[in-house]
Formats: structure tokens, sequence, C-alpha cells
């Protein structure tokens, strides 16, 4: 699985020999690839007037385009806002609940982000074909289908090190701006341009193929919602700047601590760690019927509902597992 920016094609249609070339040596003679573009294909095309674009079928033999268009601006932060204005509205009835958890399209998103990431996983696993995932920078929706397909194929990215090895690789090293993405939360009543809660959609991504597979993920929902927080407002310098450029001027890793190192101390991760964990090597295919896909609870409800009983229970099943 490969993942870029788009390519600068432009109005002229111009072509890049090196891109081509580079592309044509993933695949040997007579295998197929294939370009997950997380734009639509009407959003390419107008790409092409500033600069942008696509690859050209003549260009790029071996490769098929397939376009899944996933939002990562504007509607997808508006979508947030709602939801949470939704969820803390005490006073609403449940006929209008459910036309305000419709209308903000949360859950929308969440299916359509784990749609296509099985769709990059399914090219990999059983059309065994190279992927090359962009959108446009090829630092916001690209990391989150490059990502979640990750953690459905790779068992290894499913425990808690390998979890961390993987945020650290396709949304830190990668350079997804969390500065600008996560500048301020939807409590706000600024509307930045810039923001987007791509992160958390991930995170909520995540959540969902943890609750239709409770034992093949070794960290628990509480890791997920330490990470939300941290995204937005952290004691730790792991989510700070945009990119390792600026992380590197500000020198980050001189002048702060490591989120890692700190969920890694023997008493710290025993709090984030699944009890039902069992190591499972298969790939998990998750379910995207829209029966399927339910609201975060533990993240969207968390203010307004007491979890001292969930809480419970989580730590006498903790406590039953080591106890075996």
């Amino acid at each position: 699985m490969l993942r870029s920016s788009q390519p600068l094609t432009g109005p002229n249609r111009k072509r890049c020999r090196e891109d081509e070339m580079l592309l044509g040596t993933v695949l040997e003679e007579g295998e197929r690839g294939f370009i997950i573009d997380t734009r639509s294909a009407q959003a390419a095309k107008q790409a092409r007037m500033t600069g942008g674009g696509t690859e050209p079928k003549s260009s790029y033999p071996q490769w098929r385009r397939l376009h899944r268009p996933l939002e990562r601006g504007r509607p997808l932060q508006e979508s947030f806002i709602k939801l949470v204005e939704a969820c803390n509205d005490a006073s609403i009835s449940m006929d209008r609940w459910l036309s305000r958890l419709e209308s903000c399209r949360w859950l929308s998103h969440v299916k359509a982000a784990l749609s296509t990431a099985c769709l990059a996983a399914q090219c990999m696993d059983r059309e065994e074909a190279s992927v090359l995932v962009h959108g446009v920078e090829g630092t916001d929706t690209t990391l989150l289908v490059t990502a979640l397909a990750q953690v459905i194929l790779d068992p290894s990215c499913r425990t808690l090190v390998g979890f961390q090895g993987l945020l650290e690789r396709e949304w830190i090293e990668a350079g997804h701006p969390f500065h600008l993405r996560c500048a301020r939360s939807a409590y706000s009543h600024a509307r930045l341009k810039q923001e987007a809660p791509l992160f958390l959609l991930f995170l909520d991504c995540v959540w969902q193929l943890s609750r239709q597979f409770p034992f093949s993920l070794e960290f628990s929902e509480c890791l997920l919602l330490t990470l939300f927080d941290n995204a937005y407002a952290s004691a730790y310098g792991t989510f700070l700047c945009n990119n390792e450029k600026e992380r590197c001027l500000c020198k980050v890793k001189e002048s702060t601590h490591s989120l890692w190192a700190w969920l890694n101390q023997p008493a710290e991760r025993k709090k984030y760690l699944n009890p039902l964990y069992s190591h499972n090597a298969l790939v998990v295919w998750p379910s995207v019927e829209p029966q399927s896909i339910q609201l975060w609870q533990g993240l969207f409800l968390r203010w307004i509902r007491p979890s001292q009983y969930l809480d419970e229970a989580w730590a006498e099943i903790q406590r039953l597992a080591e106890s075996n």
C-alpha cells in the first residue's frame, strides 16, 4: 500500500515521468493496481483547474482508479458540532433525537470511512493487488484510509504498541496538520476554515472495530478517549504542530515529553489494556451496514451520562482475567 498527494497534472495535462516510472516499478508485467482517490470524480476534475488532478489512464495503464469521496473540511466539522449539540440537549424527545442524529450525518461519515478502508484492504487481501491512496495533499482522508486498512489487515497494528507505531507513522510523521485540524473543540463559537475532526473520525472507526471484534484489539476504549483528549489539549508534545518540519523547528522532542513514554509506563499501560484480548491473526472485516454502525456513547455522551457502573464492570472483568 502506498499513499501520496494528488498528481499535479493541471489544465494542460502535464506528465511526470518520474511518477509514472515509480508506480510502474511497483507492478510486475501483467499485474494491476488500484488507485483509491478519496475525492469525487467531479472534485478531482475541478482540481485540474488549480494545478492538481488525477492519474491519466494513458500514462498509468496498469492502474485502475476508483473514486470514494470522503469529507475532510468544513462539512465534517459542522457534522461534529451538530452531533455534540444534539448529545448535550437533555430535553430532547425521542423523535427529535433520532432526527438530529440523522441530520448531523456523523454516522454516515463513519460508514463511508470504514467502507473505503475495507475497499483498500480487499484490493490487497483478496485481489493481491497494490493500492495507492490519495486525495488532495495526502495528509487527511488519505491517512484515514491507510491507517484503518492496516488495523483491518494487520494484527500487529491491533496491539497497544503496534497501534502507537501506526499513529506515529501514519498520522504524525506523515504530516497530518494536528494544529490546524484540532485548534478548537466542538464547543467553540469560532468556525475556522482549516478545522476538521479527521483524527476523531479515525478513532471512532477504530472504536466501531473494537465493538464488532471485542477480543481482537489489545487496547480498550480508554486509550481511544485518551488519544482524543490529547489531540485537542495535551501536556505532551506528541500531537503538537502540523508536520515534522515544524516539530524540528520548534524542538518539540527536546522541549516536551512524549505521550507514548507516559502511556507505556507499567502502571499506566495496565489502564489501557483490553482484558478480553486474544490474539487474532486473521483479517477483521467490519460490517458497514447501517444497523452495525453505532454512536460512540463513551465519547459523545460521557459528559452527561455517569460511567461508574461501566467502569466497575470493566474492573471486575480485568480482575477475573488476571486471576485466570
